[in-house]
């Protein structure tokens, strides 16, 4: 089925500003409480998010298989769970609806009114329903970095990484929209010199993670498993997505099962899904990968996606300094091979499930995907725009992370990922 969304010449009647990440080309899915306190799903173009529930129910959507209450839920699961094809269809219409050629909306108020509302008159939430949650560690300059701070510069990778996609089972309950405040962690750390018994009290080492996340379907069985050349057929889309980290609390915990409390306290995701199929157009080559993969990893089709990244850091009351920037192209495991590999042993997936891509670091210092990697755990401090120095994060600092994917003829984003951190109780 043709993705007539997509079309870079399509304008809408509703006014989108050329460096919106939000152009009639996106249609990204989301969940929002309307300001009569209505939760609906909901989708957005330029400053104002539409309300899908209201838009169903006055016809609009007629002539497409839809259950009557598909868009009146607190969650797109179910949504999600229809499939590949009902979400073109869904995408397609709605670009038709808001297309500028196209009075039947644009031209009745009364339907105007009940269907879109200004952004800031709604309040966004979580967009599904995360039944699991699996983190990757899929980046090659990130693991590079990593075991040249803890472990032997000239052996920084361990002999499986460049065979499988590294992950590992997350918790979802701490899975937040962005926007939502985060308490500095509490728990044990490394004991100190001298001292036999560990440390307790707050993180001192709290660190941002730049990541992708993407949302999967309902793909198989348990006992089956997912092949290569249909991975992507599961990927309903991808969200921005930060997974915070208390460096110091991991570092005494992770061995030897990996990380636990020093990752579950927060993790912050930017509301508005952005499907694969919007994000299309910006399709790139794959690393290379050398060793070459087992064969049920081998893939040809161009899984690799060129998003822009950025990380800030705002302290309380000053401007934002921007530590990073970043692209997704960078990751060395593919969306599909990463999905393809959760499920070689038969483990089952299931609609709203997501899956993190891992810290996600480029070839030069600013483009490393942590403060960890940024400042060297610590060694060279980050100087922030109103003097202050920054080694890892600060109480009452807000971390902004911003994705965008832009050619010369579309600019398809992601919103912000934001976080501020609260002092610990």
């Amino acid at each position: 089925m043709k993705i007539t969304a997509n079309n870079p010449n399509r304008k809408s009647w509703l006014k989108v500003n050329d460096c919106s990440d939000f152009p009639i080309q996106n249609i990204p899915f989301g969940v929002f409480i309307t300001k009569d306190d209505i939760i609906t799903i909901g989708s957005r173009i330029g400053d104002y998010a539409i309300d899908l529930g209201a838009l169903h129910q006055l016809g609009y959507f007629n002539g497409i298989p839809l259950t009557d209450d598909i868009f009146l839920q607190d969650n797109l699961n179910d949504f999600i769970a229809d499939g590949r094809k009902t979400w073109r269809l869904v995408r397609n219409r709605i670009a038709d609806i808001f297309d500028v050629t196209n009075g039947t909306l644009r031209d009745n108020p009364i339907h105007k009114e009940k269907i879109i509302f200004r952004i800031d008159e709604v309040e966004m939430l979580l967009p599904v329903s995360i039944g699991d949650y699996t983190d990757f560690y899929a980046s090659k300059e990130h693991a590079t970095n990593v075991g040249s701070l803890f472990r032997d510069p000239k052996n920084a990778l361990l002999p499986n990484w460049l065979h499988i996609p590294i992950g590992y089972h997350g918790r979802s309950s701490s899975i937040i929209p962005s926007g939502t405040n985060i308490r500095r962690p509490y728990g044990q750390t490394k004991p100190v010199e001298g001292s036999k018994s560990p440390g307790f009290g707050p993180s001192k080492l709290l660190d941002f993670e730049l990541e992708m996340a993407f949302i999967t379907t309902a793909s198989n069985n348990l006992g089956e498993r997912i092949s290569i050349e249909e991975a992507e057929e599961y990927i309903f889309g991808l969200v921005q997505f930060n997974d915070w980290s208390a460096r110091d609390i991991q570092a005494w915990e992770y061995v030897p099962l990996g990380p636990f409390l020093g990752k579950s306290f927060a993790s912050t995701i930017s509301p508005w899904i952005v499907t694969l199929d919007a994000l299309e157009p910006f399709r790139v080559d794959n690393p290379k990968q050398s060793p070459e993969p087992l064969p049920y990893l081998q893939h040809d089709k161009k899984g690799s996606f060129d998003i822009h990244l950025q990380v800030a850091i705002q302290p309380d009351g000053e401007k934002e300094t921007i530590v990073a920037n970043s692209n997704f192209k960078y990751m060395y495991w593919t969306m599909a091979q990463q999905l393809t590999h959760h499920t070689v042993n038969g483990c089952p997936v299931n609609a709203g499930d997501m899956m993190g891509s891992g810290t996600i670091s480029g070839p030069t210092k600013d483009s490393f995907g942590s403060m960890l990697e940024l400042t060297w755990r610590g060694q060279h401090p980050i100087t922030l725009l109103d003097g202050t120095e920054r080694k890892f994060i600060n109480d009452n600092d807000t971390v902004i992370m911003r994705a965008h994917c832009k050619n010369d003829q579309i600019r398809i984003g992601f919103g912000e990922c934001t976080g501020k951190i609260l002092p610990a109780k």
